[in-house]
């Protein structure tokens, strides 16, 4: 299958500073045409933009039952997302058609990528995520493969210490959000499996049910953390907006009441998050990025 992977994609692995993405890059179309000639699947068009960590083609069954082909380098965790979303088992999530996909590869239910909670009015989007958020927050399953919340940001605040001791203007929001870190993790409550990677752009509509998440980068640990990240959507125009920095601190309040979440919690690691994402978006060369996402977390 003869394709050009979408630049969204390109450029992402450009950023991740991996061994291997080139390769994975160039081995693509082939690795494409196996799957799709091993499962008799029809190929319709490839996703773009697409996503940041993986190729998604919109495919057709052997009997004719649209669905979507996942490919994914191992480093995107393809396993563990397919291990997440068979234990959530189309509840909340997108439905996985093939447990047995082989490396890298899901076949999954197809959803409408064009309609994302994100084309909602701003409230109205942020009430239908939290509600979806809400339905993958579950028991792990025993004998768990999942990495931990202390786990995953225990190697990203190796990062961010590498990148305040170079970069002076990025240490004091680095030390707040270190220090925010470490008290959360020393009290940190039940541990739920989590999405990882949610905001309103990984909510699709569906048939089965209006909204249904997709893309998980599943992480074991503490419902605010996964939470954390849909504050800061359309951190945009929050930016722009004179009022954004009460208005951010609305959003914190408003989502931690609407899930029964310590608003105190969802503040810090929000706070860690953002900053998480700021000073890589500083390292990997995205300084508008890193400008609005240390600005918005300059607020909390």
């Amino acid at each position: 299958m003869a394709f050009e992977p979408p630049q969204r994609l390109v450029r992402a692995l450009g950023e991740t500073e991996r061994n291997g993405a080139a390769d994975w890059l160039v081995k693509l179309p082939e690795l494409v045409q196996q799957v799709v000639d091993l499962r008799k699947l029809t190929v319709e068009r490839v996703q773009a933009p697409g996503g940041r960590s993986s190729l998604v083609v919109l495919v057709r069954q052997a009997d004719g039952t649209p669905a979507v082909l996942k490919l994914a380098p191992p480093w995107a965790r393809p396993e563990s997302e397919r291990a997440a979303l068979a234990h959530w088992g189309g509840f909340g999530a997108v439905q996985l058609l093939d447990g047995n996909g082989g490396e890298g590869v899901l076949l999954l239910e197809r959803l409408h990528p064009e309609m994302s909670v994100r084309s909602l009015p701003e409230a109205k989007a942020l009430l239908e995520a939290a509600g979806t958020l809400r339905r993958l927050w579950v028991e792990p399953p025993a004998g768990q493969v999942f990495e931990s919340v202390a786990e995953r940001t225990g190697r990203q605040a190796e990062a961010m210490r590498a990148s305040a001791s170079a970069d002076a203007e990025v240490a004091p929001l680095v030390d707040a959000a270190l220090a925010a870190r470490e008290e959360l993790l020393a009290s940190a409550p039940q541990a739920r499996l989590l999405h990882g990677t949610f905001r309103q752009s990984k909510v699709l509509a569906g048939e089965r049910m209006p909204w249904l998440a997709v893309g998980p980068d599943p992480v074991v640990g503490e419902c605010a953390f996964d939470l954390a990240r849909l504050v800061r959507d359309r951190v945009e125009d929050l930016i722009a907006s004179p009022s954004g920095a009460s208005i951010t601190r609305r959003r914190v309040k408003r989502l931690a009441e609407s899930l029964e979440l310590d608003q105190e919690r969802l503040r810090g690691w929000t706070l860690f998050r953002a900053v998480e994402s700021g000073v890589r978006a500083r390292r990997v060369g995205r300084p508008q990025d890193a400008e609005l996402l240390l600005e918005f977390a300059g607020w909390l």
